[in-house]
């Protein structure tokens, strides 16, 4: 850790404890729901995860920032409203980092604090689940930090989706540039599939493997109506992830409802999107004591395992999901929570993690072939 000075810095939780600390990034005070990442690798393209919106991250890896900031990894122009680590690098070493991370928050202004023990913050969170905190470099009070946490509301019942959707259409080319891409299996077609991409709060990485699958996006605000959709004439739906309480996004399950019961197009749904699914047939949401969140957790059925990369704080109860309308695909492994779904009898599909691996493993790339097959058998 190269600090040139040490700033006094503290996290106060919901429930009273207290973590001293140093300040880094920018200065202030953050106040969210305090949740985990156990990823090694990725913090950029976590750290502009929309779907941690809201929301202060704390980094189980015991050091962040070695290998700088650079112009490729960002998801999102979001950010999370302050991150938590043991020690932090300034000190920025690889070939296409651009700055050191502490400028990066610096300038988009998110709030830092590290020499806590993170280990012994993690085990309050997994034994009395995610909470409100406050993390300040400003001098405040325990009481007035705590009074602060009172008046900020809970992630149960808010819609924090309409605030990290795009507010106007836009249309999305950009590729992946990996040595998995599969753009060439499709080259031989003679046009792309037009797939509208309703934005919950959507990642760059999950674009781009569409467009690297075959596809030409329209990217559409979360408010979208059937009608908006269907004038598109789209040969396929993707519902992204996004932020916040599933059940509260009203408008996602009216549509995602319409749009099942229109039953013809093949519809592809990820992370919130998911969820958004599970609501709409009838299914159930609950919070999660302390959420999914890391690039490692073990999904599958009948003896078929992916590694995944998740995001999540809320799942599916899969005793509130008709076995007429929906077949569970997926469980995660850990907990056998709903992992994956599938709409009997009609092109429809979702899962509850990241397979455009960004970051994560490349295991459930196949998905995003499965969405284009789905669309290439009615063209």
């Amino acid at each position: 850790m190269t600090n040139p000075y040490k700033k006094n810095a503290k996290l106060v939780l919901n429930n009273g404890i207290v973590f001293p600390g140093f300040s880094f990034g920018a200065s202030g005070t953050a106040v969210g729901e305090i949740v985990f990442n156990t990823g090694m690798t990725g913090y950029q393209e976590v750290i502009t995860d929309p779907s941690y919106y809201g929301q202060i991250l704390t980094f189980t890896y015991p050091e962040i920032g070695n290998t700088g900031i650079n112009l490729e990894d960002s998801e999102s122009s979001m950010s999370v409203k302050g991150i938590i680590v043991r020690n932090y690098s300034s000190n920025n070493s690889n070939w296409r980092s651009l700055k050191n991370f502490n400028q990066w928050l610096v300038e988009n202004n998110i709030i830092g604090i590290y020499g806590i023990d993170t280990r012994a913050l993690v085990k309050i969170l997994r034994s009395k689940g995610s909470m409100n905190g406050v993390v300040t470099s400003e001098d405040k009070t325990h009481e007035s930090c705590l009074k602060i946490i009172s008046k900020t509301p809970k992630m149960d019942g808010l819609n924090l989706s309409k605030k990290v959707s795009t507010k106007q259409q836009y249309f999305w080319q950009k590729t992946t540039e990996t040595d998995f891409d599969v753009r060439k299996k499709y080259s031989h077609k003679p046009y792309k599939f037009k797939v509208v991409a309703i934005d919950f709060g959507i990642k760059k990485s999950i674009l781009n493997r569409l467009v690297s699958h075959g596809c030409e996006i329209l990217v559409l605000p979360s408010r979208a109506s059937l009608e908006d959709v269907l004038s598109k004439k789209p040969d396929g739906i993707f519902f992204s992830n996004g932020p916040g309480d599933p059940s509260s996004v009203n408008e996602g399950i009216e549509l995602a409802k319409s749009l099942i019961e229109h039953g013809e197009i093949p519809m592809f749904g990820i992370c919130l999107g998911h969820q958004i699914f599970g609501l709409a047939l009838g299914g159930l949401t609950y919070k999660l004591p302390f959420g999914h969140r890391g690039l490692n957790h073990p999904c599958g059925k009948n003896n078929q395992i992916e590694i995944t990369s998740q995001n999540h704080g809320f799942a599916i109860d899969p005793n509130s999901l008709s076995k007429d309308l929906v077949k569970i695909t997926h469980n995660n492994l850990n907990d056998n929570t709903v992992a994956g779904l599938e709409v009997n009898d009609k092109p429809i599909f979702s899962v509850q993690y990241h397979p455009e691996a960004g970051p994560g493993p490349h295991d459930s790339d196949y998905l995003f072939e499965k969405f284009v097959s789905l669309m290439l058998e009615r063209c």
